[in-house]
């Protein structure tokens, strides 16, 4: 028996959900079948596909077929998204974006409701990633389109839709949180703390731009425990402008000097043909920004 589709996609969703039970709830069946359909699929392989540990992992094997995996998953997409509009005359489908969590947390809620109003028979679901994780969930075709952070070169028929500029996050009881401005030396005075989920890049940038060393006090995973962090006292951070929404009443936001900005592009992938809906859906982003 040949390889299927849903094969296929049940072995991508094991391996994005790190394990059966997960991947079961994601694509909302019962974990046997899950568990089925990996056997049937290694039994056409002859070898096994992933290593059932926790967290779960693919093999030499499986990760060598994921990528084709996904590539054939993102392309029935589009068919399924072409077809459905033909018979019904009017937009359809399931399109995966992904963004980072600031941009997902600030500016993807109103595309959303942009594009809903606009193409209410297109399902949308968001993917929410680390910066360097979202060009290539693009490319293998994890997503169909992605809003990419500063990437290089910019993509084809992307389109920029924002830069925002990076700015210190303080306590409102730190001397400099009333300031207009604080230079990136002064603010070092501080412990720095750093997510390493993105960011980081732009963050050496700005050091290299000020000729300070960089040297992070602490570096973090998540937002949420570097926002505690400043919280607490522990130190001072350093984020974009869209992360503003994500703070407590605690704390400020404050300019930072040398100035700093990265670019928010929406794109589709650059080696395989759009998704249907993504064309559409980057035409209501330029409409929405004449608007």
């Amino acid at each position: 028996m040949g390889v299927t589709l849903k094969q296929l996609a049940v072995l991508s969703a094991v391996v994005e959900h790190d394990g059966f039970g997960a991947a079961a709830d994601h694509l909302g069946v019962d974990q046997s079948s899950v568990s089925h359909s990996v056997a049937a699929l290694e039994r056409t392989a002859g070898a096994p596909l992933v290593h059932r540990t926790s967290p779960l992992r693919p093999t030499e094997l499986g990760r060598a077929l994921l990528p084709h995996a996904r590539t054939a998953l993102a392309a029935t997409r589009a068919i399924e998204s072409l077809i459905s509009e033909h018979h019904q005359n009017k937009p359809a489908g399931t399109v995966k974006i992904a963004a980072s969590p600031t941009v997902a947390h600030r500016l993807l809620p109103r595309l959303l409701n942009h594009w809903a109003e606009c193409l209410p028979g297109v399902d949308i679901r968001v993917f929410e990633g680390d910066d360097d994780e979202l060009e290539e969930w693009l490319n293998s075709g994890v997503v169909d389109c992605a809003i990419l952070i500063d990437p290089e070169p910019m993509p084809a028929d992307g389109v920029e839709l924002l830069q925002d500029r990076f700015r210190a996050v303080l306590r409102n009881d730190h001397p400099f949180s009333s300031l207009d401005q604080v230079g990136l030396p002064e603010l070092l005075d501080d412990p720095l703390l750093v997510s390493s989920g993105g960011c980081e890049p732009q963050i050496k940038e700005l050091h290299a731009l000020s000729g300070v060393r960089y040297d992070p006090a602490q570096r973090v995973r998540e937002l949420s425990t570097l926002l505690s962090m400043v919280e607490n006292d522990i130190g001072v951070a350093i984020m974009p402008s869209l992360a503003s929404s994500m703070l407590p009443g605690t704390l400020v936001m404050v300019d930072i000097t040398p100035r700093l900005e990265r670019r928010l592009v929406f794109a589709g992938p650059s080696a395989r043909p759009w998704h249907p809906q993504v064309s559409r859906m980057l035409e209501l982003i330029t409409t929405m920004s004449a608007d």
